[in-house]
């Protein structure tokens, strides 16, 4: 997701968002530690999502 498809979100959307890519992130680390992950450059790209939530729900909360 990009980050203008994430501004468009509001909160609660976000805080949805945030948990299912947190669960997505859990499952690839297991995934890559019992060796079953295919694509190892989703972890990465996970990451950066949840930063880029994080950082538009700080945005969105101090400009309330």
């Amino acid at each position: 997701m990009t980050a203008k498809e994430l501004r468009e979100l509001s909160v609660s959307e976000l805080n949805e968002k945030l948990g299912e890519f947190r669960q997505e992130l859990f499952n690839l680390r297991i995934q890559h530690a019992t060796a079953q992950l295919e694509n190892t450059q989703r972890i990465p790209e996970v990451k950066k999502i949840i930063a880029r939530i994080l950082t538009i729900l700080t945005e969105k909360e101090s400009g309330e």
